[in-house]
């Protein structure tokens, strides 16, 4: 199973140049000593820092405010809380433990990202795993995102608020 705690989404064919730059980006926030991994899914990179991954994103932003250019390989950066199979009983128990995250009177959305993963479409999974959430849903604004990132095999869970990812691209806006 992963124990990546960040998925850095680049273009495809550009691991080697996106490995890089995650390394140096890190080491500009204090890891010298990342674990950087390709993933089974193309485009995917596997990240385990020592830092904590929110505020490597609020790291980020910072970075990208003094130098948007030393951001060419990578696209987004996104915190992942906890690991789990990807069959939907293992995935439920996940969402349970972190649905507990949303508060009475937040509203929260289900995103879920899809990779080597055939068995269930992604309205299924959100269907099945978000009829347990007795919050407000709220699709455009929420105040919480449970992402799932499924990965073959295994699922990245994270309980996240809006400005816990960080996208070059909607940095650049």
């Amino acid at each position: 199973m992963y124990d990546f705690n960040l998925l850095v989404s680049s273009p495809w064919g550009t691991y080697r140049r996106a490995r890089g730059e995650i390394t140096s980006v890190l080491a500009a926030l204090g890891d010298g000593e990342p674990l950087v991994r390709g993933t089974l899914a193309r485009g995917i990179v596997g990240v385990r820092t020592r830092l904590d991954p929110r505020e490597v994103i609020r790291g980020l932003r910072g970075l990208f405010e003094e130098e948007p250019s030393r951001f060419q390989y990578t696209l987004k950066w996104v915190p992942v809380d906890l690991w789990t199979r990807s069959d939907l009983e293992s995935m439920r128990e996940a969402v349970a433990e972190l649905g507990k995250g949303i508060a009475e009177g937040e509203s929260w959305r289900m995103t879920v990202e899809k990779r080597r993963y055939t068995r269930y479409h992604k309205i299924e999974i959100i269907r099945y795993l978000a009829e347990h959430i007795d919050r407000k849903v709220n699709l455009e604004n929420p105040d919480k995102i449970l992402r799932i990132d499924i990965m073959g095999k295994y699922a990245g869970m994270s309980l996240l608020e809006p400005q816990d990812v960080f996208s070059a691209a909607r940095q650049s806006r």
